[in-house]
């Protein structure tokens, strides 16, 4: 009898792979030009803080 010697095994391991590679190229792509990358609309942020002045506790028998 004639042996097959037809092995397509070792390339479908290889197939999903490539397919997961293609898959994380494609949502990188995604996140850094799909979404427009960097927004032109520039935002005025201007933030005030004002805290109340704070000092320590006088310690006892300083006086």
């Amino acid at each position: 009898m004639a042996e097959n010697t037809n092995s397509s095994g070792g390339n479908a391991g290889l197939a999903f792979i490539v397919g997961g590679l293609l898959v994380v190229v494609a949502v990188l792509a995604w996140f850094m030009f799909g979404r427009g990358g960097s927004v032109d609309d520039t935002k005025d942020i201007n933030v005030d803080v004002d805290l109340p002045e704070v000092s320590a506790p006088a310690v006892p028998g300083t006086n």
